[in-house]
Order: C-alpha cells, then sequence, then structure tokens
C-alpha cells in the first residue's frame, strides 16, 4: 500500500506521558467543583473574600497604565519582568529588613509558576525533596510532575523537626526543602524563630536548597512578625523565597516573583522563557502602579481586621461543631485553621454525608506525602462572614453527627 492509499484501520495515538497518567488531580479543586451551589457553605476553599478586593484601586491603575503607556503595556516584554514592578518588590523587602535589589527577582504567573520553574530548573527524575508534614497540596503535585522523591519531615503543631530535618539530610541527601513557614497552608502554623534559625544552620551545614513560600505572611492578626528563613544565617546563598499578590491585591492578576541566588534565578528565566515567555505586562505594570499610587498596606490591613473577626467566630464555635475529642489550633493570621477529630473518624469517608447538609471541608489525607491522618481536616474561614461561618458551623455538627 503507498502512503496515499486510504487507512482502512485506526491506529492508536501515542500514549501520554506517564507522569500525565499517575499524577492526580487537586482534591480541593474537585471539592470545590462538586460544591459550587450557592446554597453550600463552602469552607473547603483557599479563595480570598471577593468583596474585599479593591476593586476601585485596581481598575484605575489599568486604566492608568492603558491610557500612559497603552503600547508598552499590550507589547512583550522581558521574561524577568518589568523594572518598575522588580524594584517596587525589591523596595518592600528592604522596608522589612531583607536588602533585596531588583535584578534579585523574577516576576512569575502565580507564585504557583515560580514553584513549577524551581522544579524544572532543580530536580532530576529521582531526587529526593523534603517537605513539612502535612504540606501544601499543589507543591506535592509540582514535584511529583518533575518525578521526585517527596519524603516528609516529621514535626509538631510548631512544625518541622530540625533535629529530625538534620538527620534525613544527612541520610537522603535531598535536593531541597520546601516549606511554607508563617500561616502554612493546610495547617495556619507558623514556624518559630528560633526553628527558622535551626533550618538555616541545617542547610549551610549539610548543603540544601531552601524554597521559602510566603504568600499568606502580610495577613497577621496578632503576635509579633517573624523574619524570613532567608534573613537567617546561613541561608543567605541558598534560599529561594517566594511572595504572590494573590492574597493580598487580588488572585486574578496572577502575578507572583521569586527571590534566587543569581545562578538559580538564571536557570528559573530560562525555564519560563520555554513556559510563556513572560507574565503579561499590562498585569506587571498596573500593579506596579497600584503599588506607586495606593497604599497596599493600609489596604492588607484592612482585610486582615476582617479576617480576624473571622477567624474569631470559627474559633467560637467550632468546639460545639466538631465531636468531643477534637482537637484544632489557632492560628496569628492567614487563611486556614486545622482540625483534627477522634481517630475513629475519617473525614474523607465523612465528606459526603457533610455535603449532604449543604457545607464542605478539605479532608486532611491529601496533604500527607508520607503516611496521612486521615482524622484531619481544613477548613478556610476568610470567605464567609461571621453570621455564615455560625451557620456554616451549625451545619457541619450536623452533618458529622449523620
Amino acid at each position: 500500500m503507498s502512503v496515499a492509499d486510504p487507512v482502512t484501520a485506526s491506529s492508536p495515538v501515542p500514549p501520554l506521558a506517564g507522569r500525565a497518567t499517575t499524577i492526580g488531580g487537586s482534591p480541593v479543586r474537585d471539592i470545590l467543583a462538586v460544591t459550587a451551589r450557592p446554597e453550600v457553605i463552602n469552607f473547603a476553599g483557599g479563595l480570598p473574600a471577593p468583596e474585599l478586593f479593591d476593586v476601585a484601586g485596581i481598575a484605575a491603575a489599568y486604566r492608568d497604565v492603558l491610557a500612559d503607556v497603552p503600547r508598552r503595556a499590550l507589547q512583550y516584554a522581558t521574561t524577568e519582568g518589568e523594572p518598575v514592578l522588580r524594584t517596587a518588590l525589591a523596595e518592600r523587602y528592604g522596608a522589612r529588613g531583607l536588602a533585596t535589589g531588583a535584578d534579585d527577582l523574577l516576576v512569575t504567573t502565580g507564585s504557583q509558576q515560580a514553584l513549577s520553574l524551581l522544579a524544572t530548573a532543580l530536580i532530576d527524575p529521582g531526587d529526593t525533596v523534603l517537605v513539612e508534614s502535612p504540606c501544601y497540596l499543589a507543591a506535592l503535585q509540582a514535584f511529583a510532575f518533575a518525578g521526585a522523591r517527596v519524603v516528609a519531615v516529621p514535626g509538631d503543631d510548631d512544625g518541622m523537626d530540625p533535629g529530625a530535618l538534620d538527620e534525613l539530610v544527612a541520610r537522603e541527601r535531598p535536593k531541597l526543602l520546601y516549606t511554607v513557614p508563617t500561616f502554612q497552608n493546610p495547617t495556619g502554623r507558623t514556624l518559630p524563630g528560633e526553628r527558622r534559625a535551626a533550618v538555616a544552620a541545617v542547610a549551610a551545614r549539610r548543603g540544601l536548597w531552601i524554597v521559602e513560600d510566603d504568600p499568606y505572611g502580610e495577613l497577621r492578626f496578632e503576635g509579633e512578625r517573624v523574619p524570613w528563613i532567608a534573613s537567617y544565617e546561613g541561608a543567605e546563598d541558598r534560599t529561594v523565597l517566594l511572595g504572590s499578590f494573590s492574597k493580598v491585591m487580588a488572585p486574578g492578576m496572577r502575578l507572583g516573583w521569586l527571590r534566587a541566588p543569581a545562578a538559580l534565578r538564571r536557570a528559573c528565566a530560562v525555564a519560563k522563557q520555554a513556559a510563556d515567555l513572560h507574565t503579561p505586562t499590562v498585569n506587571q505594570l498596573a500593579a506596579a502602579r497600584y503599588l506607586a499610587d495606593r497604599d497596599l498596606d493600609g489596604h492588607v490591613t484592612r482585610v486582615a481586621a476582617v479576617y480576624r473577626k473571622r477567624r474569631d467566630a470559627m474559633l467560637t464555635g467550632i468546639g460545639d461543631a466538631l465531636p468531643e475529642g477534637s482537637t484544632w489550633n489557632r492560628p496569628e493570621g492567614g487563611m486556614f485553621l486545622w482540625a483534627r477529630l477522634p481517630t475513629s473518624y475519617d473525614t474523607t469517608a465523612l465528606l459526603p454525608q457533610v455535603v449532604g447538609h449543604n457545607v464542605a471541608y478539605v479532608p486532611g489525607a491529601p496533604f500527607y506525602a508520607g503516611t496521612p491522618d486521615p482524622a484531619t481536616l481544613r477548613l478556610c474561614f476568610v470567605t464567609q462572614t461571621p453570621e455564615e461561618i455560625g451557620e456554616g458551623l451549625r451545619r457541619l455538627r450536623e452533618g458529622l453527627r449523620g
């Protein structure tokens, strides 16, 4: 048969890559899809409260940029990011005690892209990555897609144990440690300063990259700010600090960044060129204009005050909502509260029953790289009003009782 002859039988198309079939989707996204009905009080999301967005200020920033520099705003830009935005971000770090230059930063399409770029630049298939237990779910996905072997560092209610970290690094020879040390997702906990110093010392002594993800750190309600791990002795030349506007400005702008040593930053820039060339110019310029013309810190302070009332509402009602013998934490900021039910409970198995009462949470099991704790769950307290939180907790009590 010649190449021009018609094919009488279809041949199968080549298969998907192995990682595309072995790495699952996000259980959080799956839950949100199931619970999208308006009557559901949804504690499952990790979404900032949309009614608190500074819509007028952001809209003005876009209008001004499109009026003043339309050709630049709508044109291609450098991969590293708009200099005016990187300069503004560097100044914000400097004002908080972490000396940073504009050239230390790479703008990314959300900090989630920064994780993917780092996985591409740092991880070869089979490399070991250390994470917290439990850990931010999308980080587990990014590292799994890169072919990493992911190992959890033991810890307690204050976060990872530096002694256990030291032993794991010596034994496993990991490429990097990933951590959300401030108002962690999913637990809401914050790693104390003395542990941060110890983590930095382990990285310096053993030879280890630290990826410090900080999307929630500005949302503090109470207590004293804890310095970034990147600022501790020994961590300066081996820490990548990730930031984002998603929780303090607007997630739809998809603006994040990474602060990294030069060689790694350049490698991430090359990876970004292959991924999307650059983050949208108009979004970067609008964010820079917003920082120049508006008081972002004042806006964040107002948002945090509202979130504190919502956290307090959840803390007030959660004792009646959960079964006797349950425990939960008191986050000093951020968006999440972590709870543990008695060991006889399985929050994954219970979720459909609870959703039947028009309320939802995220089971804790998917957040574990190692053996999961099936009795855990994550509650997001920022999206609902205090009154809605009270009603949601009442429904949760009924749903858990069956």
